[in-house]
Formats: C-alpha cells, sequence, structure tokens
C-alpha cells in the first residue's frame, strides 16, 4: 500500500472490513456460485469474532504508538463504514455496548450480511479524505473524482430547464401568473396542480401516484414501444427505481416446496439487488454475463443457474439489467428473446430494469423494452409475468435527489396486484416532487410549444456529451497494460478486467485485502480517484475489474484518465 495509506490505521481498518465480504464472494465464486444462505447463528459468530479480534492482521501494520483506545474506536469506525453501527457516542467501556437493548446477537441477522459496495468503505475514506484536503492536509492530488456513483449533478450536469420549471411552478402556484414562465409548462403545471387535493403538492397522492401522471406515463409506453396498449391502473409511480424494485422482491418473499424463495441476477449485477436479497433473507442465484463477447447473455447460461439452484431454493424471479450497470452493454432483441422464452418456460417473473433505456450511445445498439418484445412475441409469451421499471436519476435528465420513477406492472394475477396495491397503500405515496419528475420525463415539450427548441438543445447535449465520454474512457483504458475494456455501449459505467500482478496480489493478501480492494484502495490514496472494486458487484474467480461512472465533465474526466494513466503506470512498476 501507499506510505499514505499505511500511516492511517484507521483508514486500512475500514479496508480490512472488507475482508469478510470479499472472502465470502470469492468462496462462492469458486463454488460456481452455487446459491446458499448463511444461518444467523454463524453470522452472529463473526460479527462477534471480528469485533473481539478486528482484524490482527491489519493490527500489526498500525503504527506501534497506537493505543488500545484507538483501536476500539477504529472497530466501531469500521462499523459505521460498512453501515453496521451508527452511533458516534461510543466509549471504551466494555459495558456500554453490553447495556444496550439491540445488540447483534439480537437484530435482524440480515442487516448484518447485507452489503451496499457502492456507498461502502471507500466511500467513506473517500470522505474522509476530503476533509483532511479542507484542514490543508498535504496530498499528492487537491481533489477527490468520485467515480463510484451515477450521480449526474453531483459530476456538473446541468439540470433541464423544462423540469426545474414544472417543479417551481407546481410548489409555488404563484408563479403561475408570472411571464417568466413557457405558457406549456404553465399547463402542465395546473393539470397537476388540478389533481391534488387541495390543489397542492403538499397533499397526500393516491398510493400508486397521481392519476394525471399515471396516463401520462401510458402514454409514454404506448409512443415507446409502437402502439402497444399501456393500462394506467397497471402504473406505480415510486421514489426512484429502487423502491419499486423492493417492493416486487418482498411480495415474492414466500417459500416454496419448503424452500426459500431464489432471485435470478446478473453477474455483475448493482448491488442493489444482492443487498435486498440479503436484507429479506433470500437466496441470490447467480447467472454470468459473458465478458468475451460484450456481455452478452445466452439461454444456457440461465439454464444452468436455474437447475443448480434448484436443489437449494425455489427461483421466482429473473431480473435483466438492460442497458446494462456495471457493463454498459445493450441487449440485442435476439438476446430478449431468448431470456422471455427461458422466464416463461420454467415459471418466473422477469424484473427488467431500464433505467438507462434513454442512455445509449452505440450506433449499431438499439434499446427495446422487455414489454414490447414479449407482446410481439404473441402468445403465450405475450401474457409473460413482467415488471418493468424506469427512474428519473438516470436518461438525460438526472435527477438523483429528487427520488422519481415508475414501474409498470404487466400480467399479474389480478389478486396478487391487489395485495401489491395494499401493500403500497402502508406507505401512503411517493414523493410529489418525484411525481413532478416523472411527468417531466414522460410527457416533455412538443414540437411547435414554447419550450421545446430549448428542451431539445439541453437533452442533446447531455447525451452527446456522455457518447463522448464513453467513447473517451474506453479508448483511453484500453491503451493501460493488462486491461481488457469492452465498448461502453449504454448506461453510464465502465467495469474494466485488471490484470493484477501475482506481487500486487500477495501484498494485498498481506493486507487482508482483495486484490481488486487493494488496487482500488491505492488509486484512491495515491491520486484521489474513487471507484468501486468488481467485488463488489460480482466476478468470475481469478479475474478482477471495477466500476467507474463516465459522468466526470469532459475536461476533467481527461484528467482523471491522466492520474489513472500515471497511477497504473507505477503500480505496474512496483509490482510487476
Amino acid at each position: 500500500m501507499s506510505r499514505l495509506l499505511l500511516n492511517k490505521p484507521s483508514a486500512i481498518q475500514r479496508a480490512a472490513a472488507t475482508v469478510s465480504r470479499t472472502s465470502a464472494v470469492v468462496s462462492v465464486q469458486q463454488q460456481k456460485q452455487q446459491p446458499c444462505k448463511i444461518t444467523p447463528s454463524v453470522v452472529i459468530r463473526r460479527w462477534k469474532s471480528f469485533l473481539h479480534n478486528n482484524n490482527s492482521a491489519v493490527q500489526k501494520s498500525a503504527t506501534a504508538t497506537a493505543t488500545a483506545s484507538l483501536s476500539q474506536r477504529s472497530q466501531v469506525e469500521t462499523l459505521n463504514a460498512r453501515g453496521s453501527y451508527t452511533s458516534r457516542s461510543y466509549t471504551s467501556k466494555s459495558n456500554t455496548m453490553s447495556s444496550k437493548c439491540l445488540q447483534l446477537e439480537n437484530i435482524n441477522p440480515n442487516f448484518i450480511t447485507m452489503e451496499y459496495a457502492v456507498r461502502g468503505p471507500l466511500v467513506v475514506r473517500a470522505g474522509e479524505i476530503e476533509k483532511e484536503l479542507e484542514k490543508g492536509v498535504k496530498k499528492p492530488f487537491d481533489e477527490v473524482i468520485r467515480a463510484n456513483i451515477g450521480d449526474c449533478h453531483a459530476m456538473g450536469q446541468k439540470p433541464v430547464t423544462f423540469l426545474r420549471q414544472l417543479l417551481a411552478l407546481t410548489f409555488e402556484p404563484r408563479l403561475l401568473d408570472s411571464p417568466e414562465y413557457p405558457e406549456d409548462v404553465k399547463q402542465r403545471a395546473r393539470a397537476i396542480l388540478g389533481n391534488c387535493q387541495g390543489h397542492s403538492m403538499g397533499s397526500y397522492t393516491d398510493s400508486a401516484g397521481l392519476e394525471v401522471v399515471r396516463r401520462q406515463v401510458t402514454e409514454y409506453i404506448e409512443r415507446r414501444d409502437g402502439g402497444i396498449p399501456a393500462e394506467y391502473l397497471n402504473i406505480y409511480l415510486t421514489g426512484g427505481a429502487s423502491p419499486g424494485i423492493k417492493s416486487i422482491l418482498s411480495l415474492i418473499h414466500a417459500d416454496v416446496d419448503g424452500k426459500p424463495p431464489g432471485v435470478m441476477v446478473p453477474i455483475p449485477q448493482y448491488p442493489l439487488y444482492s443487498a435486498t436479497i440479503a436484507e429479506y433473507g433470500m437466496t441470490k442465484v447467480d447467472y454470468y454475463l459473458d465478458e468475451e463477447t460484450g456481455w452478452s447473455l445466452g439461454r444456457k447460461e440461465l439454464q444452468r443457474a436455474f437447475d443448480e439452484a434448484k436443489s437449494t431454493c425455489s427461483p421466482r424471479a429473473l431480473v435483466v439489467i438492460n442497458p446494462g450497470n456495471p457493463t454498459g452493454q445493450v441487449l440485442t432483441r435476439d438476446n430478449i428473446v431468448e431470456i422471455i422464452k427461458f422466464a416463461h418456460d420454467n415459471k418466473l417473473i422477469i424484473l427488467a430494469d431500464e433505467v438507462y433505456q434513454d442512455n445509449v450511445y452505440d450506433k449499431n445498439s438499439k434499446f427495446y423494452s422487455f414489454k414490447r418484445v414479449a407482446y410481439e412475441l404473441g402468445e403465450p409469451y405475450r401474457n409473460q409475468e413482467l415488471v418493468s421499471f424506469l427512474s428519473t436519476s438516470k436518461g438525460y435528465l438526472g435527477e438523483c435527489g429528487i427520488r422519481g420513477g415508475y414501474m409498470e406492472v404487466v400480467n399479474l394475477c389480478p389478486n396478487v396486484k391487489a395485495m401489491l396495491t395494499k401493500s403500497i397503500t402502508a406507505a401512503l405515496c411517493s414523493t410529489t416532487a418525484g411525481q413532478v419528475a416523472v411527468s417531466a420525463l414522460v410527457n416533455p415539450p412538443k414540437p411547435g410549444e414554447p419550450s421545446y427548441e430549448l428542451f431539445q438543445k439541453e437533452k442533446n447535449a447531455t447525451l452527446t456529451a456522455l457518447k463522448e465520454r464513453a467513447e473517451l474512457v474506453h479508448k483511453t483504458l484500453s491503451g493501460f497494460e493488462g486491461y481488457k475494456v469492452n465498448p461502453v455501449q449504454g448506461a453510464m459505467y465502465v467495469f474494466p478486467q485488471v490484470e493484477i500482478p501475482p506481487k500486487a496480489i500477495e501484498a494485498a493478501k498481506a493486507k487482508g485485502l482483495a486484490p481488486d480492494v487493494f488496487y482500488a484502495f491505492e488509486l484512491l490514496e495515491t491520486s484521489g480517484i474513487c471507484i468501486v472494486p468488481g467485488s463488489g458487484f460480482g466476478q468470475r474467480a481469478g479475474t478482477y475489474h471495477f466500476r467507474s461512472t463516465i459522468l466526470p465533465q469532459t475536461d476533467k474526466l481527461k484528467l482523471m484518465m491522466e492520474k489513472f494513466r500515471v497511477f497504473h503506470t507505477e503500480f505496474m512498476k512496483k509490482y510487476k
């Protein structure tokens, strides 16, 4: 590790907190990703061991002046980084924690096993480095570049004027009299306010969302899918795509034939799925995307994963992310046909994560919705159970913090759908700001309307810039020694494979870290670039990857790529 990292015991200890997770990942991969469940007693024993031992390998590398109180404090900081302990009132007295009514032994053990790599220990360390820079601590860099998460506006993307104007008018109706706002935006704002109780965005909406917005969603889907009919009663407005995804996973959480429910997820996968499956105590069934053929997916691999999982669980759902996160591929129509037929033949509901459908950059690629392809296949596939998800956080809007999204539920048993609706009513409704954002996404300005030209200019500028950055990142990383990089066809990420030298692998083991985690920490401490190790998403045993966004503005992205080049060159010299 770099000297900067070695001189920060707490940073190393937080890094080592990933050991148990990484070891579990590698172990499962080496067993061909056989699904299994860890019993609560095993989980508790592992964490008690961690709390008492605090990674002896890390303690040996800490400075000789580290005291017992520092060690104990670092234990809690490590748990903070992992999201497993949030109290800052920790004291070194052993009876303080034992006096608490909630302890690891008596909380839901699924909270302990779940992980969310996108906001893991590396991100915690990145935040600490930012604070150190603010205090004047000298580093080999002057800023942290957070390439770990798809947060568009945090990376400098400008908001779309039309959406922000619609938000302003709906939340401050007195502005409807202002001549500064275009009439088409005012008309849309009046329609939304007219559907609100008390004509106020501060009122609750129907649990599934404002009817006017849900009807706009159906019109959008019909336009997108070439006229295939949609029904507004099948639309649920959600606080981003994530709550919708979690609601469906919760719905299918039931044992079948005495076996726990299984959810098939692509490897690499977006950690929301692995985290939620772990939180709910379900079984994750991994199927591998084929890196050698551009992260494609074949029925043979799906069937292998399904058949092997049946001995330990009852597979119930198939998750597909298209365009891919973290892999950036766009599925072909033939691929989608294969997937739909597989799901139908094996009685699986499809969860189609399509939040990046506007982010397609490759001229030879095209987005096809699963609903459209299933409908065009005719019977019996037209009746395939399917839930698709879209979000305002991605695409060209990038409004992550507003939390807007929807799910379309197709072909569910009416009785089951009624139970889903009942469950959703318990959450009252999604945020009205998010619902307005969905309205802006699905009902944008039309040709001839006052806002149309500016809207098209801003939308095209954002998507064009993302396309240029996708090409820049692919071209740059492809020139690095030991890198294999598939083109970024869509979405917002690159997921290169890195050949880590044996000497570096040994150094990682000595620190109690997975090689890709070791690589990512050295990159952060040396250059200020924050990425996510591939082990957080899943990868074939013996391979190492990382995910980086393509979101930094072009000038900063060029700077980031140059820093990356310098780091990797030095890393290879050091460990080759």
